[in-house]
C-alpha cells in the first residue's frame, strides 16, 4: 500500500512536469504536423508497395527520431536516472508524450514482474484525420514504437514495443504494449580499459 502510494506520487509528478514543459515547448501546428504525417505514410506506401514493409520503414525511421530525442528530452526534461522500468514507464507516459505530443497517456496491464505494461493513448494526433481501407494490415502510427524502442536503447534498455490496438482499426483506444527484453551492458572496447 505504501509502495502503491509511492508511485501515485511519483506519477502525479510526471503528470505535472510533463504539463510544465508541454508548456515551455515550442508548437507546431498540429494540422500541418498530421498532415506532413500523412503524406509520409502515403509515399511509403507507393514507394515499398508492401504493407509490412512500410510497417518496418515507420519503426526504423521512428529508431533513429527516438535515438536523436532522447537527448532533448533529457536536457529539457530535468529527468535523471529512472530507479527501475515501472518508473521509466510512468516517465515516458507522463513526461514524453506530454512533452512532444501534447498528450498523456496511462500504464496499465503490468506483468508479475514488472517487465512488460501497456501504454494507452486515449488521443493519438497522428491519427487525426485519418480514415484507414478496411482490412488493411497498416499500422499506421508504428513510427512511435520505433521512438520509443530508439530513445529507451540510447539510456541502456533493449526493449520491444508494438501495437496491440488501434483505433483507426475499430479499437476503443490505441495501445501500445512496452516489454524490456534486457538491460544493456555499457561496454567499453578492449583498447579504452584500464589494467
Amino acid at each position: 500500500s505504501k509502495q502503491r502510494s509511492m508511485s501515485s506520487a511519483s506519477s502525479n509528478a510526471n503528470a505535472r512536469l510533463g504539463e510544465q514543459i508541454w508548456q515551455k515547448m515550442p508548437k507546431m501546428n498540429a494540422e500541418f504536423f498530421t498532415l506532413t504525417y500523412g503524406s509520409l505514410v502515403v509515399q511509403l506506401v507507393k514507394d515499398l508497395e508492401d504493407v509490412q514493409k512500410v510497417n518496418e520503414q515507420l519503426e526504423k525511421m521512428g529508431h533513429s527520431i527516438g535515438m536523436r530525442l532522447v537527448d532533448e528530452f533529457l536536457a529539457k526534461s530535468g529527468v535523471t536516472n529512472c530507479s527501475d522500468f515501472a518508473e521509466t514507464a510512468d516517465v515516458i507516459a507522463k513526461v514524453a508524450f506530454k512533452m512532444f505530443l501534447g498528450v498523456a497517456v496511462d500504464v496499465t496491464s503490468w506483468n508479475a514482474e514488472k517487465t512488460a505494461c501497456s501504454l494507452l493513448l486515449y488521443d493519438n494526433p497522428l491519427a487525426d484525420y485519418v480514415e484507414l481501407p478496411v482490412n488493411v494490415d497498416l499500422y499506421y502510427s508504428n513510427i512511435l514504437c520505433g521512438v520509443i524502442r530508439g530513445a529507451l536503447e540510447m539510456v541502456q534498455l533493449r526493449v520491444e514495443a508494438y501495437f496491440v490496438r488501434d483505433t483507426l482499426r475499430g479499437d476503443d483506444v490505441n495501445e501500445i504494449r512496452l516489454e524490456l527484453k534486457e538491460r544493456i551492458k555499457d561496454e567499453m572496447a578492449e583498447e579504452y580499459r584500464r589494467e
